[in-house]
C-alpha cells in the first residue's frame, strides 16, 4: 500500500492505494510548514481517521507534495510531522509543483504552471524537475495566484483606487475596516489564505473591466517571470494546474495567445492524474 497527499495552504487531498488501485479518498485541512510546526502537522494528518489510519503499519511509502516544502528545513518539518503518525512508512516529501509536473506529464518535456492560493512553475523532462525562478510565497511573489489577486484588490481598496461600484460592493459584502485588513495580513497566520478568499468576489465580477485587467496583469506577471524565464519556452507545451486556471481560464487563454505560448492541459486538482502516474512509477506497471 502507498498513501499520496497533495496539499495547498487551504486543503490537503489524500489517496490510499491498495492492491495497485485507488482505494480510499479523504481530505484534511491544508498543511503549510510556514505556519505549522511538526506537532500541528501530525495533528492534521491524524484527522485522516481510522478509515485510512487502520492501515498505517502496512503503508510502505507516503508520497507527500505540499506548499512550503521547497526548502530543506521546511520539508524536514513536514517529514517529522508525518512520521509521528506513519512511523513505519518511508517518506517522499516534495513541494506541490512536483505533483503538478508529475500529473501533467505526457511523455515529453513540458512546462507546468501551478496557480492556486500560491503560484509556481517548472520544466519537467520525465526525469528532472527544473525551476528557473523559485516560488516566493505571497509576500515576495505568487504572481498570478488567488492570494496575489486578493492582495492587489485590498491594496487598491486601502489606497482608494477602486471604481466606486467595486468599492461599494466590497464594503457591503465584507464590512471591511483598515484595522481588520492589517490584522489579517500582518498579525494572524495564513494571511495568504485570507487574501485568496477575495478571489471569489473577483470571480463573480470578472466581467468588470477593472477587475478583468487587474487579474490579467497579475497573470501576465506570472507568465513573464516563471514561464518566459525557461530557455526556449516557446518550444514547450505549457500545462496549467489549480483553481486559477479552472476559474479564470479565459483570461489565461488571452495571455497565452498574446505570448505565443503552446497551450497544454487545464486541470483544477492534480490528485487523480498524480495517483495514476505514481502507481505506474511505484509498481513499475
Amino acid at each position: 500500500m502507498i498513501l499520496i497527499g497533495t496539499s495547498g495552504s487551504t486543503k490537503c487531498d489524500w489517496q490510499l492505494v491498495k492492491d495497485q488501485k485507488p482505494a480510499i479518498r479523504k481530505s484534511t485541512k491544508g498543511i503549510n510548514p510556514f505556519f505549522m510546526d511538526d506537532i500541528a502537522i501530525a495533528d492534521t494528518v491524524s484527522t485522516l481517521g481510522d478509515e485510512i489510519l487502520q492501515f498505517k503499519d502496512e503503508i510502505e511509502v507516503v508520497y507527500y507534495f505540499g506548499a512550503g516544502c521547497s526548502g530543506r528545513h521546511f520539508a524536514a518539518m513536514v517529514e517529522r510531522g508525518i512520521s509521528i503518525v506513519f512511523k513505519k512508512s518511508h517518506l517522499y516529501v516534495k513541494e506541490d509543483i512536483v505533483a503538478a509536473a508529475f500529473a501533467t506529464f505526457e511523455g515529453e518535456p513540458s512546462i507546468t504552471a501551478l496557480m492556486g492560493t500560491g503560484s509556481n512553475a517548472c520544466l519537467f523532462d520525465g526525469d528532472i524537475v527544473r525551476q528557473e525562478v523559485n516560488g516566493m510565497d505571497f509576500i515576495l511573489g505568487d504572481e498570478g495566484s488567488r492570494s496575489h489577486f486578493g492582495k492587489n484588490l485590498l491594496g487598491k481598496y486601502l489606497k482608494r483606487q477602486l471604481p466606486a461600484d467595486i468599492q461599494r460592493d466590497l464594503e457591503q459584502e465584507f464590512q471591511l475596516t483598515k484595522d481588520d485588513i492589517l490584522l489579517n495580513v500582518y498579525i494572524k497566520p495564513y494571511a495568504n489564505v485570507y487574501l485568496s478568499s477575495f478571489s471569489q468576489f473577483i470571480k463573480e465580477r470578472i466581467a468588470h473591466p477593472f477587475l478583468h485587467d487587474m487579474v490579467k496583469s497579475s497573470i501576465e506577471e506570472f507568465v513573464e517571470i516563471y514561464i518566459c524565464s525557461v530557455k526556449n519556452y516557446e518550444n514547450y507545451k505549457v500545462h496549467f494546474v489549480g483553481s486559477v486556471p479552472y476559474y479564470f481560464h479565459n483570461i489565461i487563454k488571452e495571455v497565452v495567445k498574446e505570448k505565443n505560448i503552446k497551450e497544454g492541459t487545464y486541470i483544477e486538482e492534480p490528485i487523480d492524474l498524480l495517483v495514476t502516474y505514481l502507481i505506474k512509477k511505484h509498481y513499475n506497471v
